[in-house]
C-alpha cells in the first residue's frame, strides 16, 4: 500500500535542500519514500519532444539513477516521464512534482507511472490532498523541481518556454543549470541553445554529467559511462561500430530529414537513400519522425 506523508517545514524531516531556497513551500505532501527528498539531479524538458530529447532523457536519467542519483521531474508529457521511467528501469529513485495534490493522478493516463514512483520514490505537492491543477501552479511547482535538483539538466526547450522559469528559480536557489546541446535547426532547441550561450554548462556525454553530480552531491554508485554506451537505452547495439563512418547516418544525426532531402544535399539517388534509411531503422539506429523526416532515435 502506498505510504503517505506531511511534513511541515519546522519539522526535521523537510528536507534541507529544499528548506534552502528563497521560497520553500511551507508544507510538502507526498506519496512514497520521504527520505528520497535529498539533493539529485532535476530533469526538465519539453512536453511536445523530439526523439532526440526523449533519447537524451533516458540516457541521462538512467545513468544518474543507477548511478545512486535522484531524478526529480515534473510528470509531465514527453521529457519529463522519459526521466522518470528510464530511472525506474535503472533501478533508481525518482520524485515527481505535482501542480496539484499529490493524490491527483496528472497527466490522467499517467496512473500506471505514478504507481511505480509511490514504490520507488516520491510524488509530492505543496498543495493539499484533492487539489486539481490550475494554470499558474505550474510555474510555482518548478521552483521545488529547482529547489531540490542540486543539478538542473535542460534536455530542450523552444522559445518561449516555461522550462525557463525552471532554470531561473535554479540560479536563485544557487544550483548549477546544465544543458544538452541541440540543432541551431531545430527549434525545439532555440531556448537550450540561449542557455547555453548565458552560461549553462553543456553536458555531451554521461561522463560529463557525473563530474558536475559528483561535485556538488558526491561520488556515483557505478564506473564511468559515456553517452555513447548508454545510447544502447535507445535500443542501439554501438552507434560507432554501426554508424560512425556513414555520410547518410552522420548528416541525420546532426539534421534530421526526408529521404528526397538528404538524397539532393548528399548527391545520391533516392532508391539508394531509401535503402540505407532502412537499413538504419532495422539496426535502431534512426526512426522515421510523424513528419516524414529521419533522424536519431
Amino acid at each position: 500500500m502506498s505510504r503517505r506523508f506531511e511534513v511541515d517545514i519546522n519539522d526535521p524531516a523537510y528536507p534541507a535542500v529544499l528548506a534552502d531556497t528563497p521560497d520553500p513551500p511551507q508544507r510538502l505532501y507526498g506519496i512514497g519514500e520521504l527520505g528520497c527528498l535529498r539533493p539529485g539531479l532535476g530533469v526538465v524538458g519539453a512536453r511536445k519532444a523530439t526523439p532526440y530529447g526523449l533519447a537524451a532523457a533516458r540516457i541521462f536519467a538512467g545513468w544518474a539513477a543507477e548511478a545512486g542519483y535522484v531524478v526529480v521531474s515534473g510528470g509531465a508529457f514527453g521529457c519529463d516521464q522519459a526521466a522518470h521511467v528510464a530511472a525506474l528501469d535503472a533501478g533508481g529513485q525518482t520524485v515527481s512534482v505535482m501542480a496539484g495534490g499529490a493524490d491527483i493522478v496528472y497527466p490522467r493516463s499517467s496512473g500506471a507511472l505514478h504507481a511505480r514512483i509511490h514504490r520507488a520514490g516520491a510524488v509530492i505537492s505543496e498543495h493539499p490532498w484533492g487539489t486539481g491543477p490550475k494554470k499558474w501552479t505550474f510555474r510555482s511547482r518548478n521552483r521545488i523541481i529547482a529547489g531540490l535538483s542540486a543539478v538542473l539538466l535542460i534536455l530542450e526547450a523552444s522559445l518561449p518556454s516555461g522550462t525557463f522559469s525552471t532554470a531561473e528559480y535554479a540560479l536563485d536557489a544557487g544550483r548549477t543549470v546544465a544543458v544538452v546541446p541541440g540543432s541551431i535547426f531545430a527549434p525545439e532547441c532555440r531556448g537550450t541553445n540561449r542557455l547555453l550561450r548565458n552560461g549553462a554548462f553543456p553536458i555531451t556525454d554521461a561522463s560529463e554529467l557525473r563530474d558536475l553530480l559528483e561535485a556538488e552531491i558526491g561520488p556515483a554508485k557505478i564506473a564511468e559511462k559515456t553517452a555513447e554506451e548508454d545510447s544502447q537505452l535507445c535500443g542501439q547495439t554501438g552507434v560507432l561500430a554501426v554508424g560512425s563512418g556513414d555520410v547518410l547516418y552522420n548528416a541525420i544525426r546532426a539534421n534530421p530529414m526526408r529521404p528526397d532531402d538528404a538524397a539532393r544535399q548528399l548527391g545520391r539517388d533516392i532508391l539508394s537513400i531509401a535503402r540505407r534509411l532502412g537499413e538504419l531503422e532495422a539496426a535502431g539506429l534512426v526512426k522515421r519522425y510523424p513528419d516524414g523526416r529521419y533522424g536519431p532515435c
